[in-house]
């Protein structure tokens, strides 16, 4: 893995080819499609250390397959051309992400931050961020790895006072019980 790579984020990933001029169709990857259709160069990754800069010829979201993205990328012309990009990621540079209001985090920014109680006792650390449902979206939940196990924590301002990205560093105000409320 090349030691840029967290300076790029996935925004697809390239399924099948698309018709027959070299288009493809790609699983959306981020929040925001409406975003992929002012994209003008992106970058093509393999997941290993080939990544490669293309210019985007054209674009659009199509409702078949519950929602993909239909690329036309430079240099792309054939089927055969198509076929090569499957399994390849979509990225931009993640400077470029969008701008997220204030109180709004990227799960990516949140896994591998360290969680600590109130009382500066490290809990553990975030392994992943779930959403509590997809019909009634509410409060998404961290899952922090801990020495005794998988806590779950919901992400709510009330619990989770302070965020400090940079530093890696969530501080929490549990109500009690909270931490040992998933331990056996």
């Amino acid at each position: 893995m090349n030691p840029d790579d967290s300076n790029y984020v996935t925004l697809a990933r390239v399924l099948r080819p698309q018709g027959r001029r070299g288009e493809i169709a790609a699983e959306i990857l981020t929040d925001f499609p409406s975003r992929l259709a002012q994209l003008k160069q992106i970058y093509l990754w393999d997941g290993e250390a080939a990544r490669r800069s293309v210019a985007v010829v054209s674009f659009r979201l199509s409702q078949s397959r519950g929602g993909q993205a239909i690329f036309h990328f430079e240099g792309s012309n054939s089927i055969s051309d198509a076929e090569k990009l499957v399994g390849l990621q979509v990225q931009v540079p993640l400077a470029e992400r969008v701008v997220l209001p204030a109180g709004s985090y990227f799960v990516s920014d949140l896994i591998g931050c360290e969680v600590f109680a109130g009382d500066a006792r490290r809990v553990g650390v975030v392994a992943d961020v779930q959403a509590t449902g997809e019909d009634l979206p509410g409060t998404p939940v961290l899952v922090v790895e801990s020495a005794a196990g998988e806590i779950l924590i919901p992400l709510a301002q009330e619990i989770c006072t302070k965020i400090d990205l940079p530093a890696r560093r969530i501080e929490l105000s549990p109500p009690e019980g909270l931490l040992e409320l998933n331990q056996a």
